[in-house]
C-alpha cells in the first residue's frame, strides 16, 4: 500500500514536472510577470494546486483543445504533447471539482422576460397576446435574453405590466362594457403576393393575410381589407392605368371558412385629372368591408385572391421587386396591404372562449355559492401563476379583490376579471422567486426543492411556466425519484411548447433573430424581398425542428445533408425538382450547403448590407461554433469600409472584399486578430450577402482559401465544414456551455467547466444525441443544486 502511494506521488511529481517544461518553453515567453499578454501570467502558476488555480487552468485548457496557442510561425508542441497536457490538466480540475463541489449560485429573484411572459399567460389563460406589443424587449447577457442578473425591474415596466394585466384580464374574462376597438394587421410591402402565402391559405389561393385576431366577446365585428398602392400615385395596384379595369376578387375566411367573396374593381378616374397629369388617389367601386357576428376567443381570419385570377391570357409579366414597386404600372396583380379589424359593434355575451373555459371551472347557481366558487376559481388560478401551492395568505387579497370589485356593482365575472389583474402583477407570478432554506451557512450547497426544479426546467424546455402533470409531481415531492425526472424530460421534449425552446435558444445562439431586421440593399440584391426572409427563417426552423425531434446527434447541425426548401427557396439555392410553396425535406445534391452554415438565414445575418463580411463570419464560427472568441478590436482602428475607399481610390480599380482585408491587415494592430478570423470567414466568400452561391465578387474569381489557427488549411465550404468536423469535440463542448447558460439563465464560470466535460463524456457514449446532452444537463449538479448565499 504504501509503495502504491509513493509509486503514484512520484508519477504526479514527474508529470508536474514534465508540464512546468512544457509551459516554460512554449508559453512563459509572452505569459509572464513583465508582459502580462493577455493578462495571462503562467511563469509563477502552481502546477501542483490546479485547484486553486482554476480560472487560470480552465483558460488554458480551452487554448490547448482549441490548438491556438503558440500562435503559428512560433516553436509548438507536438499533438501527443497537446493531448496529454489537456487531459491531464482537465482530471486534475476534474478531482479538484469533486472534492469541493460548487453548483454556483443563479439569481434569487429572477424575473420573466417577455418571451417567457407571453407564453406563460398562453398557458395559464389560454390567451395567446403579442407581448412585443405590451412589453419592451429585454437586455441580454452571455448571448441570452433570459439572465437573471440582467433582467432588472423599473418603474415604467411595473406600469406597463399593470397595464397589461387590465387588458389580458378583459381578453381572457371578457367585459360587455369593452366598447369597440380596432386593431389594424399590416402586410409587408416588400412581400410578392404572387402565390399561396402559408399554411394558414387554402390551396387554389395567392396573395393576401392571414392573422390570428382574439375576439373578446360574443358579438358583431367588422373586417376592413386594403389595397396596396405606388407610393408617388396612390394607384392601387393591379388596377392602374396600364392594367385595364378587369375585376377581380377577394375572399374573406374565417377559421378557413368562407363568410363572403368580394369585387374589387377601379373607379374610374376623371378624364381632367389625366389630362392634366395630376396624381388622383384611386378609389374602389365597392369598399371591401365584411359586417359578421362571431363568437370570443380566437380565430383565423384571412384575406386572400383566388389564384385562377392572376393575369389575362398573354405574356408572362414579371413580378416586381423592391427596386421599381413605387412606379404606377409595377405589379400585373392587387395586393392585400392591411386587414383592420374594428368592434365589437355589438354585444351578444361573453361566450364560451377557451379562456373562459380555463378560468370558469365553476359557476355559482346563486349568490351564496359565490364566494365559495371564486376561492375555487382563484386558487385554481393562483398555483398555476405562482407554480406552488397557495394558501390563504395568497388567495385572500384576491378575494378582497373580487369582493370590491361586486360592491362597485360588477357582476361575479367583473369580480374574477378584477382578481386575475391582481394575479397577473403578483411577484410570484412575474419573478421566479428561489429561496435558501433556513439556518444553512453561506456556501453551503443543497437541493433545489421539487417545486423549483419545476420551475427550472419548464422555463428551460418551454420558456413557460409548469403544466399540471409536472407541478402535481413536485407538490408530492416525486419529481427527483429514480427515473422520473427523466420521463418528465422526454414527455416535454415531444411536446409541441418546446417550438418556444428551439425559438428562443437556437434563435439567439445562431443569431436567427436578427433576419427580422436585416435589409440588404435593394438595388444591389433586388431578389431579396421578404419572401425570401420569410423562406430562410422556415428552412432553419424546420431543420432545428427535425433535429431534436428525430434525436440527432448535435454535430448534424454542421454536416446534416439534406435541408427544407419550396419550389422558391429551391430555385434561389440551385436545387432542381422542387415544386410547389409548401416546404419538404430536401436531400441535398452536394456538399456545399450542407448544414446550417450554409443556409441562408446564418448567410445572411453574418453579412452586410452591400456586402459579405469575413470578419463578421469568422467571429460567428469563433464564438458561437467553437467557443473561442476573439479579443475586442483595439481604439482608433480605421473600419474596412473607410480603408476600402482609400485603396479603391488610389489604386483606381474595384477590390474583392478578401483583397480589401489584406489590404486592412497590413497595419500590425489589426494583423493579430484578423490573421485569426479572417480565414474562417473567407471559407464561406462563396456565399453572397444574401447566402447565394457566387464565383466572383467584383469580377474577381472568389478565394475561399484559409488556414485555421492550429494550422489546418482548407478551400471552400466544403473542406472547411471537414475541418471543422475534426474539431467536432470542441464544437460539441461549445454548445453544451451554451446551452447551460440558457438553462441556468446565468453565465458560467470556472467552477462550471467540470460539469461540462462530465455531460460531454457521458453524451459521447450515445453519440452527442440531443436528448443525451439535455439530460445532462438536467441531472447535473449546477441545474438541481444551489449554493446558500
Amino acid at each position: 500500500m504504501v509503495l502504491a502511494i509513493l509509486a503514484s506521488s512520484s508519477v504526479a511529481q514527474t508529470s508536474t514536472e514534465r508540464y512546468r517544461a512544457v509551459l516554460d518553453r512554449y508559453c512563459v515567453s509572452c505569459h509572464n510577470e513583465r508582459l502580462r499578454t493577455a493578462g495571462l501570467v503562467l511563469d509563477q502558476a502552481d502546477l501542483e494546486q490546479i485547484g486553486e488555480g482554476s480560472e487560470v487552468w480552465e483558460k488554458v485548457l480551452l487554448k490547448l483543445h482549441a490548438r491556438e496557442m503558440p500562435p503559428l510561425g512560433r516553436p509548438r508542441p507536438d499533438d501527443a504533447t497537446y493531448d496529454a497536457f489537456a487531459s491531464w490538466l482537465a482530471d486534475g480540475l476534474d478531482r479538484a471539482a469533486r472534492a469541493r463541489p460548487n453548483p454556483g449560485r443563479t439569481a434569487a429573484v429572477h424575473r420573466l422576460n417577455r418571451a417567457e411572459y407571453t407564453n406563460a399567460v398562453r398557458d395559464l389563460l389560454a390567451v395567446h397576446i403579442d407581448g412585443r406589443s405590451l412589453l419592451p424587449a429585454d437586455d441580454a447577457s452571455y448571448g441570452f435574453d433570459n439572465i437573471g442578473d440582467v433582467l432588472t425591474t423599473s418603474q415604467p415596466l411595473l406600469e406597463r405590466y399593470l397595464s397589461a394585466a387590465r387588458r389580458i384580464s378583459r381578453l381572457a374574462v371578457g367585459d360587455p362594457a369593452i366598447g369597440v376597438v380596432e386593431e389594424t394587421y399590416a402586410a409587408s410591402s416588400s412581400f410578392r403576393q404572387d402565390d399561396r402565402m402559408g399554411d394558414a391559405l387554402p390551396f387554389g389561393s395567392r396573395g393576401g393575410i392571414a392573422i390570428r385576431h382574439h375576439f373578446p366577446v360574443d358579438g358583431e365585428y367588422s373586417i376592413h381589407v386594403d389595397l396596396q398602392r405606388t407610393i408617388m400615385t396612390g394607384f392601387i395596384k393591379g388596377l392602374g392605368r396600364f392594367a385595364g379595369t378587369r375585376s377581380h376578387e377577394i375572399d374573406v375566411r374565417v377559421d378557413g371558412r368562407l363568410v363572403e367573396r368580394l369585387t374589387i374593381q377601379a373607379a374610374e378616374i376623371p378624364e381632367e385629372l389625366v389630362r392634366a397629369q395630376l396624381p388622383p388617389r384611386q378609389t374602389l367601386m365597392n369598399e371591401l368591408v365584411v359586417r359578421l357576428s362571431l363568437e370570443a376567443g380566437p380565430h383565423v381570419v384571412a384575406a386572400t385572391f383566388s389564384k385562377a385570377s392572376a393575369a389575362p391570357e398573354g405574356f408572362a409579366l414579371p413580378m416586381p421587386t423592391r427596386s421599381y414597386s413605387q412606379r404606377e404600372e409595377a405589379g400585373p396583380l392587387p395586393a392585400v396591404a392591411s386587414v383592420t379589424i374594428s368592434g365589437p359593434h355589438s354585444v351578444d355575451g361573453l361566450g364560451t372562449s377557451p379562456s373562459r373555459q380555463r378560468i370558469f371551472v365553476c359557476r355559482p347557481t346563486r349568490a351564496a355559492n359565490e364566494d365559495r366558487c371564486a376561492t375555487t376559481i382563484l386558487s385554481t388560478l393562483a398555483r398555476r401563476a405562482y407554480r406552488r401551492p397557495v394558501s390563504a395568505v395568497d388567495v385572500d387579497p384576491l378575494l378582497r379583490a373580487f369582493a370590491r370589485r361586486r360592491r362597485a356593482g360588477g357582476d361575479f365575472d367583473a369580480g374574477v376579471r378584477a382578481s386575475l389583474e391582481a394575479i397577473l402583477v403578483n411577484p410570484s407570478f412575474l419573478f421566479r422567486i428561489e429561496r435558501d432554506p433556513e439556518a444553512l451557512p453561506t456556501g453551503q450547497v443543497y437541493q433545489v426543492s421539487d417545486l423549483e426544479l419545476a420551475s427550472r426546467l419548464s422555463f428551460f424546455l418551454w420558456s413557460s411556466i409548469p403544466d399540471d402533470e409536472l407541478l402535481e409531481l413536485a407538490e408530492r415531492d416525486r419529481l427527483t425519484a429514480p427515473g422520473v425526472l427523466m420521463t418528465q424530460v422526454r414527455r416535454m421534449l415531444a411536446d409541441d411548447r418546446t417550438a418556444a425552446f428551439r425559438a428562443n435558444f437556437f434563435g439567439q445562439w445562431l443569431y436567427l433573430r436578427n433576419l427580422d431586421h436585416v435589409q440588404p440593399d435593394a438595388e444591389l440584391y433586388p431578389a431579396f424581398d421578404d419572401q425570401l426572409r420569410e423562406a430562410f427563417q422556415r428552412e432553419t426552423a424546420l431543420f432545428i425542428e427535425s433535429q431534436l425531434r428525430e434525436d440527432h446527434s448535435v454535430v448534424d447541425l454542421l454536416r446534416a445533408p439534406y435541408t427544407f426548401l419550396n419550389e422558391s427557396l429551391a430555385e434561389f439555392y440551385g436545387v432542381p425538382h422542387v415544386y410547389g410553396s409548401h416546404f419538404r425535406r430536401v436531400s441535398l445534391p452536394d456538399d456545399r450547403r450542407a448544414g446550417v452554415l450554409g443556409h441562408g438565414s446564418i448567410l445572411t445575418v453574418t453579412s452586410y448590407a452591400n456586402r459579405t463580411s469575413p470578419v463578421v463570419r469568422g467571429k460567428f464560427v469563433l464564438e458561437q461554433i467553437l467557443g473561442t472568441p476573439p479579443p475586442p478590436p483595439p481604439p482608433n482602428v480605421p473600419a474596412l469600409d473607410d480603408v476600402a475607399v482609400d485603396i479603391e481610390v488610389n489604386g483606381g480599380t474595384r477590390l474583392s472584399t478578401r483583397q480589401r482585408l489584406e489590404q486592412h491587415r497590413r497595419n500590425p494592430v489589426c494583423a493579430t486578430c484578423h490573421a485569426k478570423i479572417d480565414p474562417l470567414g473567407f471559407a464561406l466568400e462563396n456565399f453572397g450577402p444574401i447566402g447565394e452561391w457566387r464565383e466572383t465578387d467584383n469580377g474577381t474569381p472568389i478565394d475561399a482559401s484559409g488556414t485555421a489557427g492550429d494550422g489546418t488549411t482548407f478551400d471552400g465550404p466544403v473542406e472547411f465544414r471537414h475541418a471543422l468536423l475534426n474539431r467536432q469535440e470542441q464544437f460539441v463542448a461549445n454548445l453544451i456551455r451554451k446551452l447551460m447558460t440558457y438553462a441556468l439563465g446565468r453565465g458560467l464560470e470556472a467552477y462550471d467547466q467540470p460539469t461540462v466535460r462530465t455531460i460531454m463524456r457521458a453524451s459521447a457514449e450515445d453519440d452527442y444525441r440531443w436528448t443525451s446532452i439535455i439530460m445532462g444537463i438536467v441531472d447535473s449538479m449546477p441545474f438541481r443544486m444551489r449554493r446558500a448565499q
